[in-house]
């Protein structure tokens, strides 16, 4: 897990150019949905393969981010929009917010 980490953040320095975007938006609104929807997804996805309740929350929350560092690095590519902190940030938000809310659901 913490090799996973490090590989993805040593990837970022490969990044061929940054976006230049606002803070909000409709993609921002879709980024933080598609990243909340995804760590409830892993959480109860990893609960039913008979995961326990705290790892499967871990593997939800690294599943969502892992997508949104995917998308980001998509992004990067040099035809594309270009690297987002501000998205991955909401992708962040997004996975927190789905895990809470499937935590709640859950007890």
């Amino acid at each position: 897990m913490r090799a996973l980490v490090l590989l993805s953040s040593l990837s970022l320095f490969g990044c061929s150019h940054m976006a230049n975007d606002a803070w909000s938006g409709q993609d921002k609104a879709q980024h933080f949905i598609a990243s909340a929807l995804l760590s409830a997804a892993g959480n109860e996805y990893a609960q039913h393969q008979g995961v326990s309740q705290d790892r499967s929350a871990a593997y939800g929350l690294m599943f969502s981010i892992s997508i949104g560092a995917g998308k980001e690095l998509w992004d990067s590519r040099p035809s594309g929009s270009g690297w987002s902190w501000k998205d991955f940030t909401w992708d962040i938000a997004g996975a927190t917010t789905g895990y809470a809310v499937w935590q709640l659901a859950h007890q």
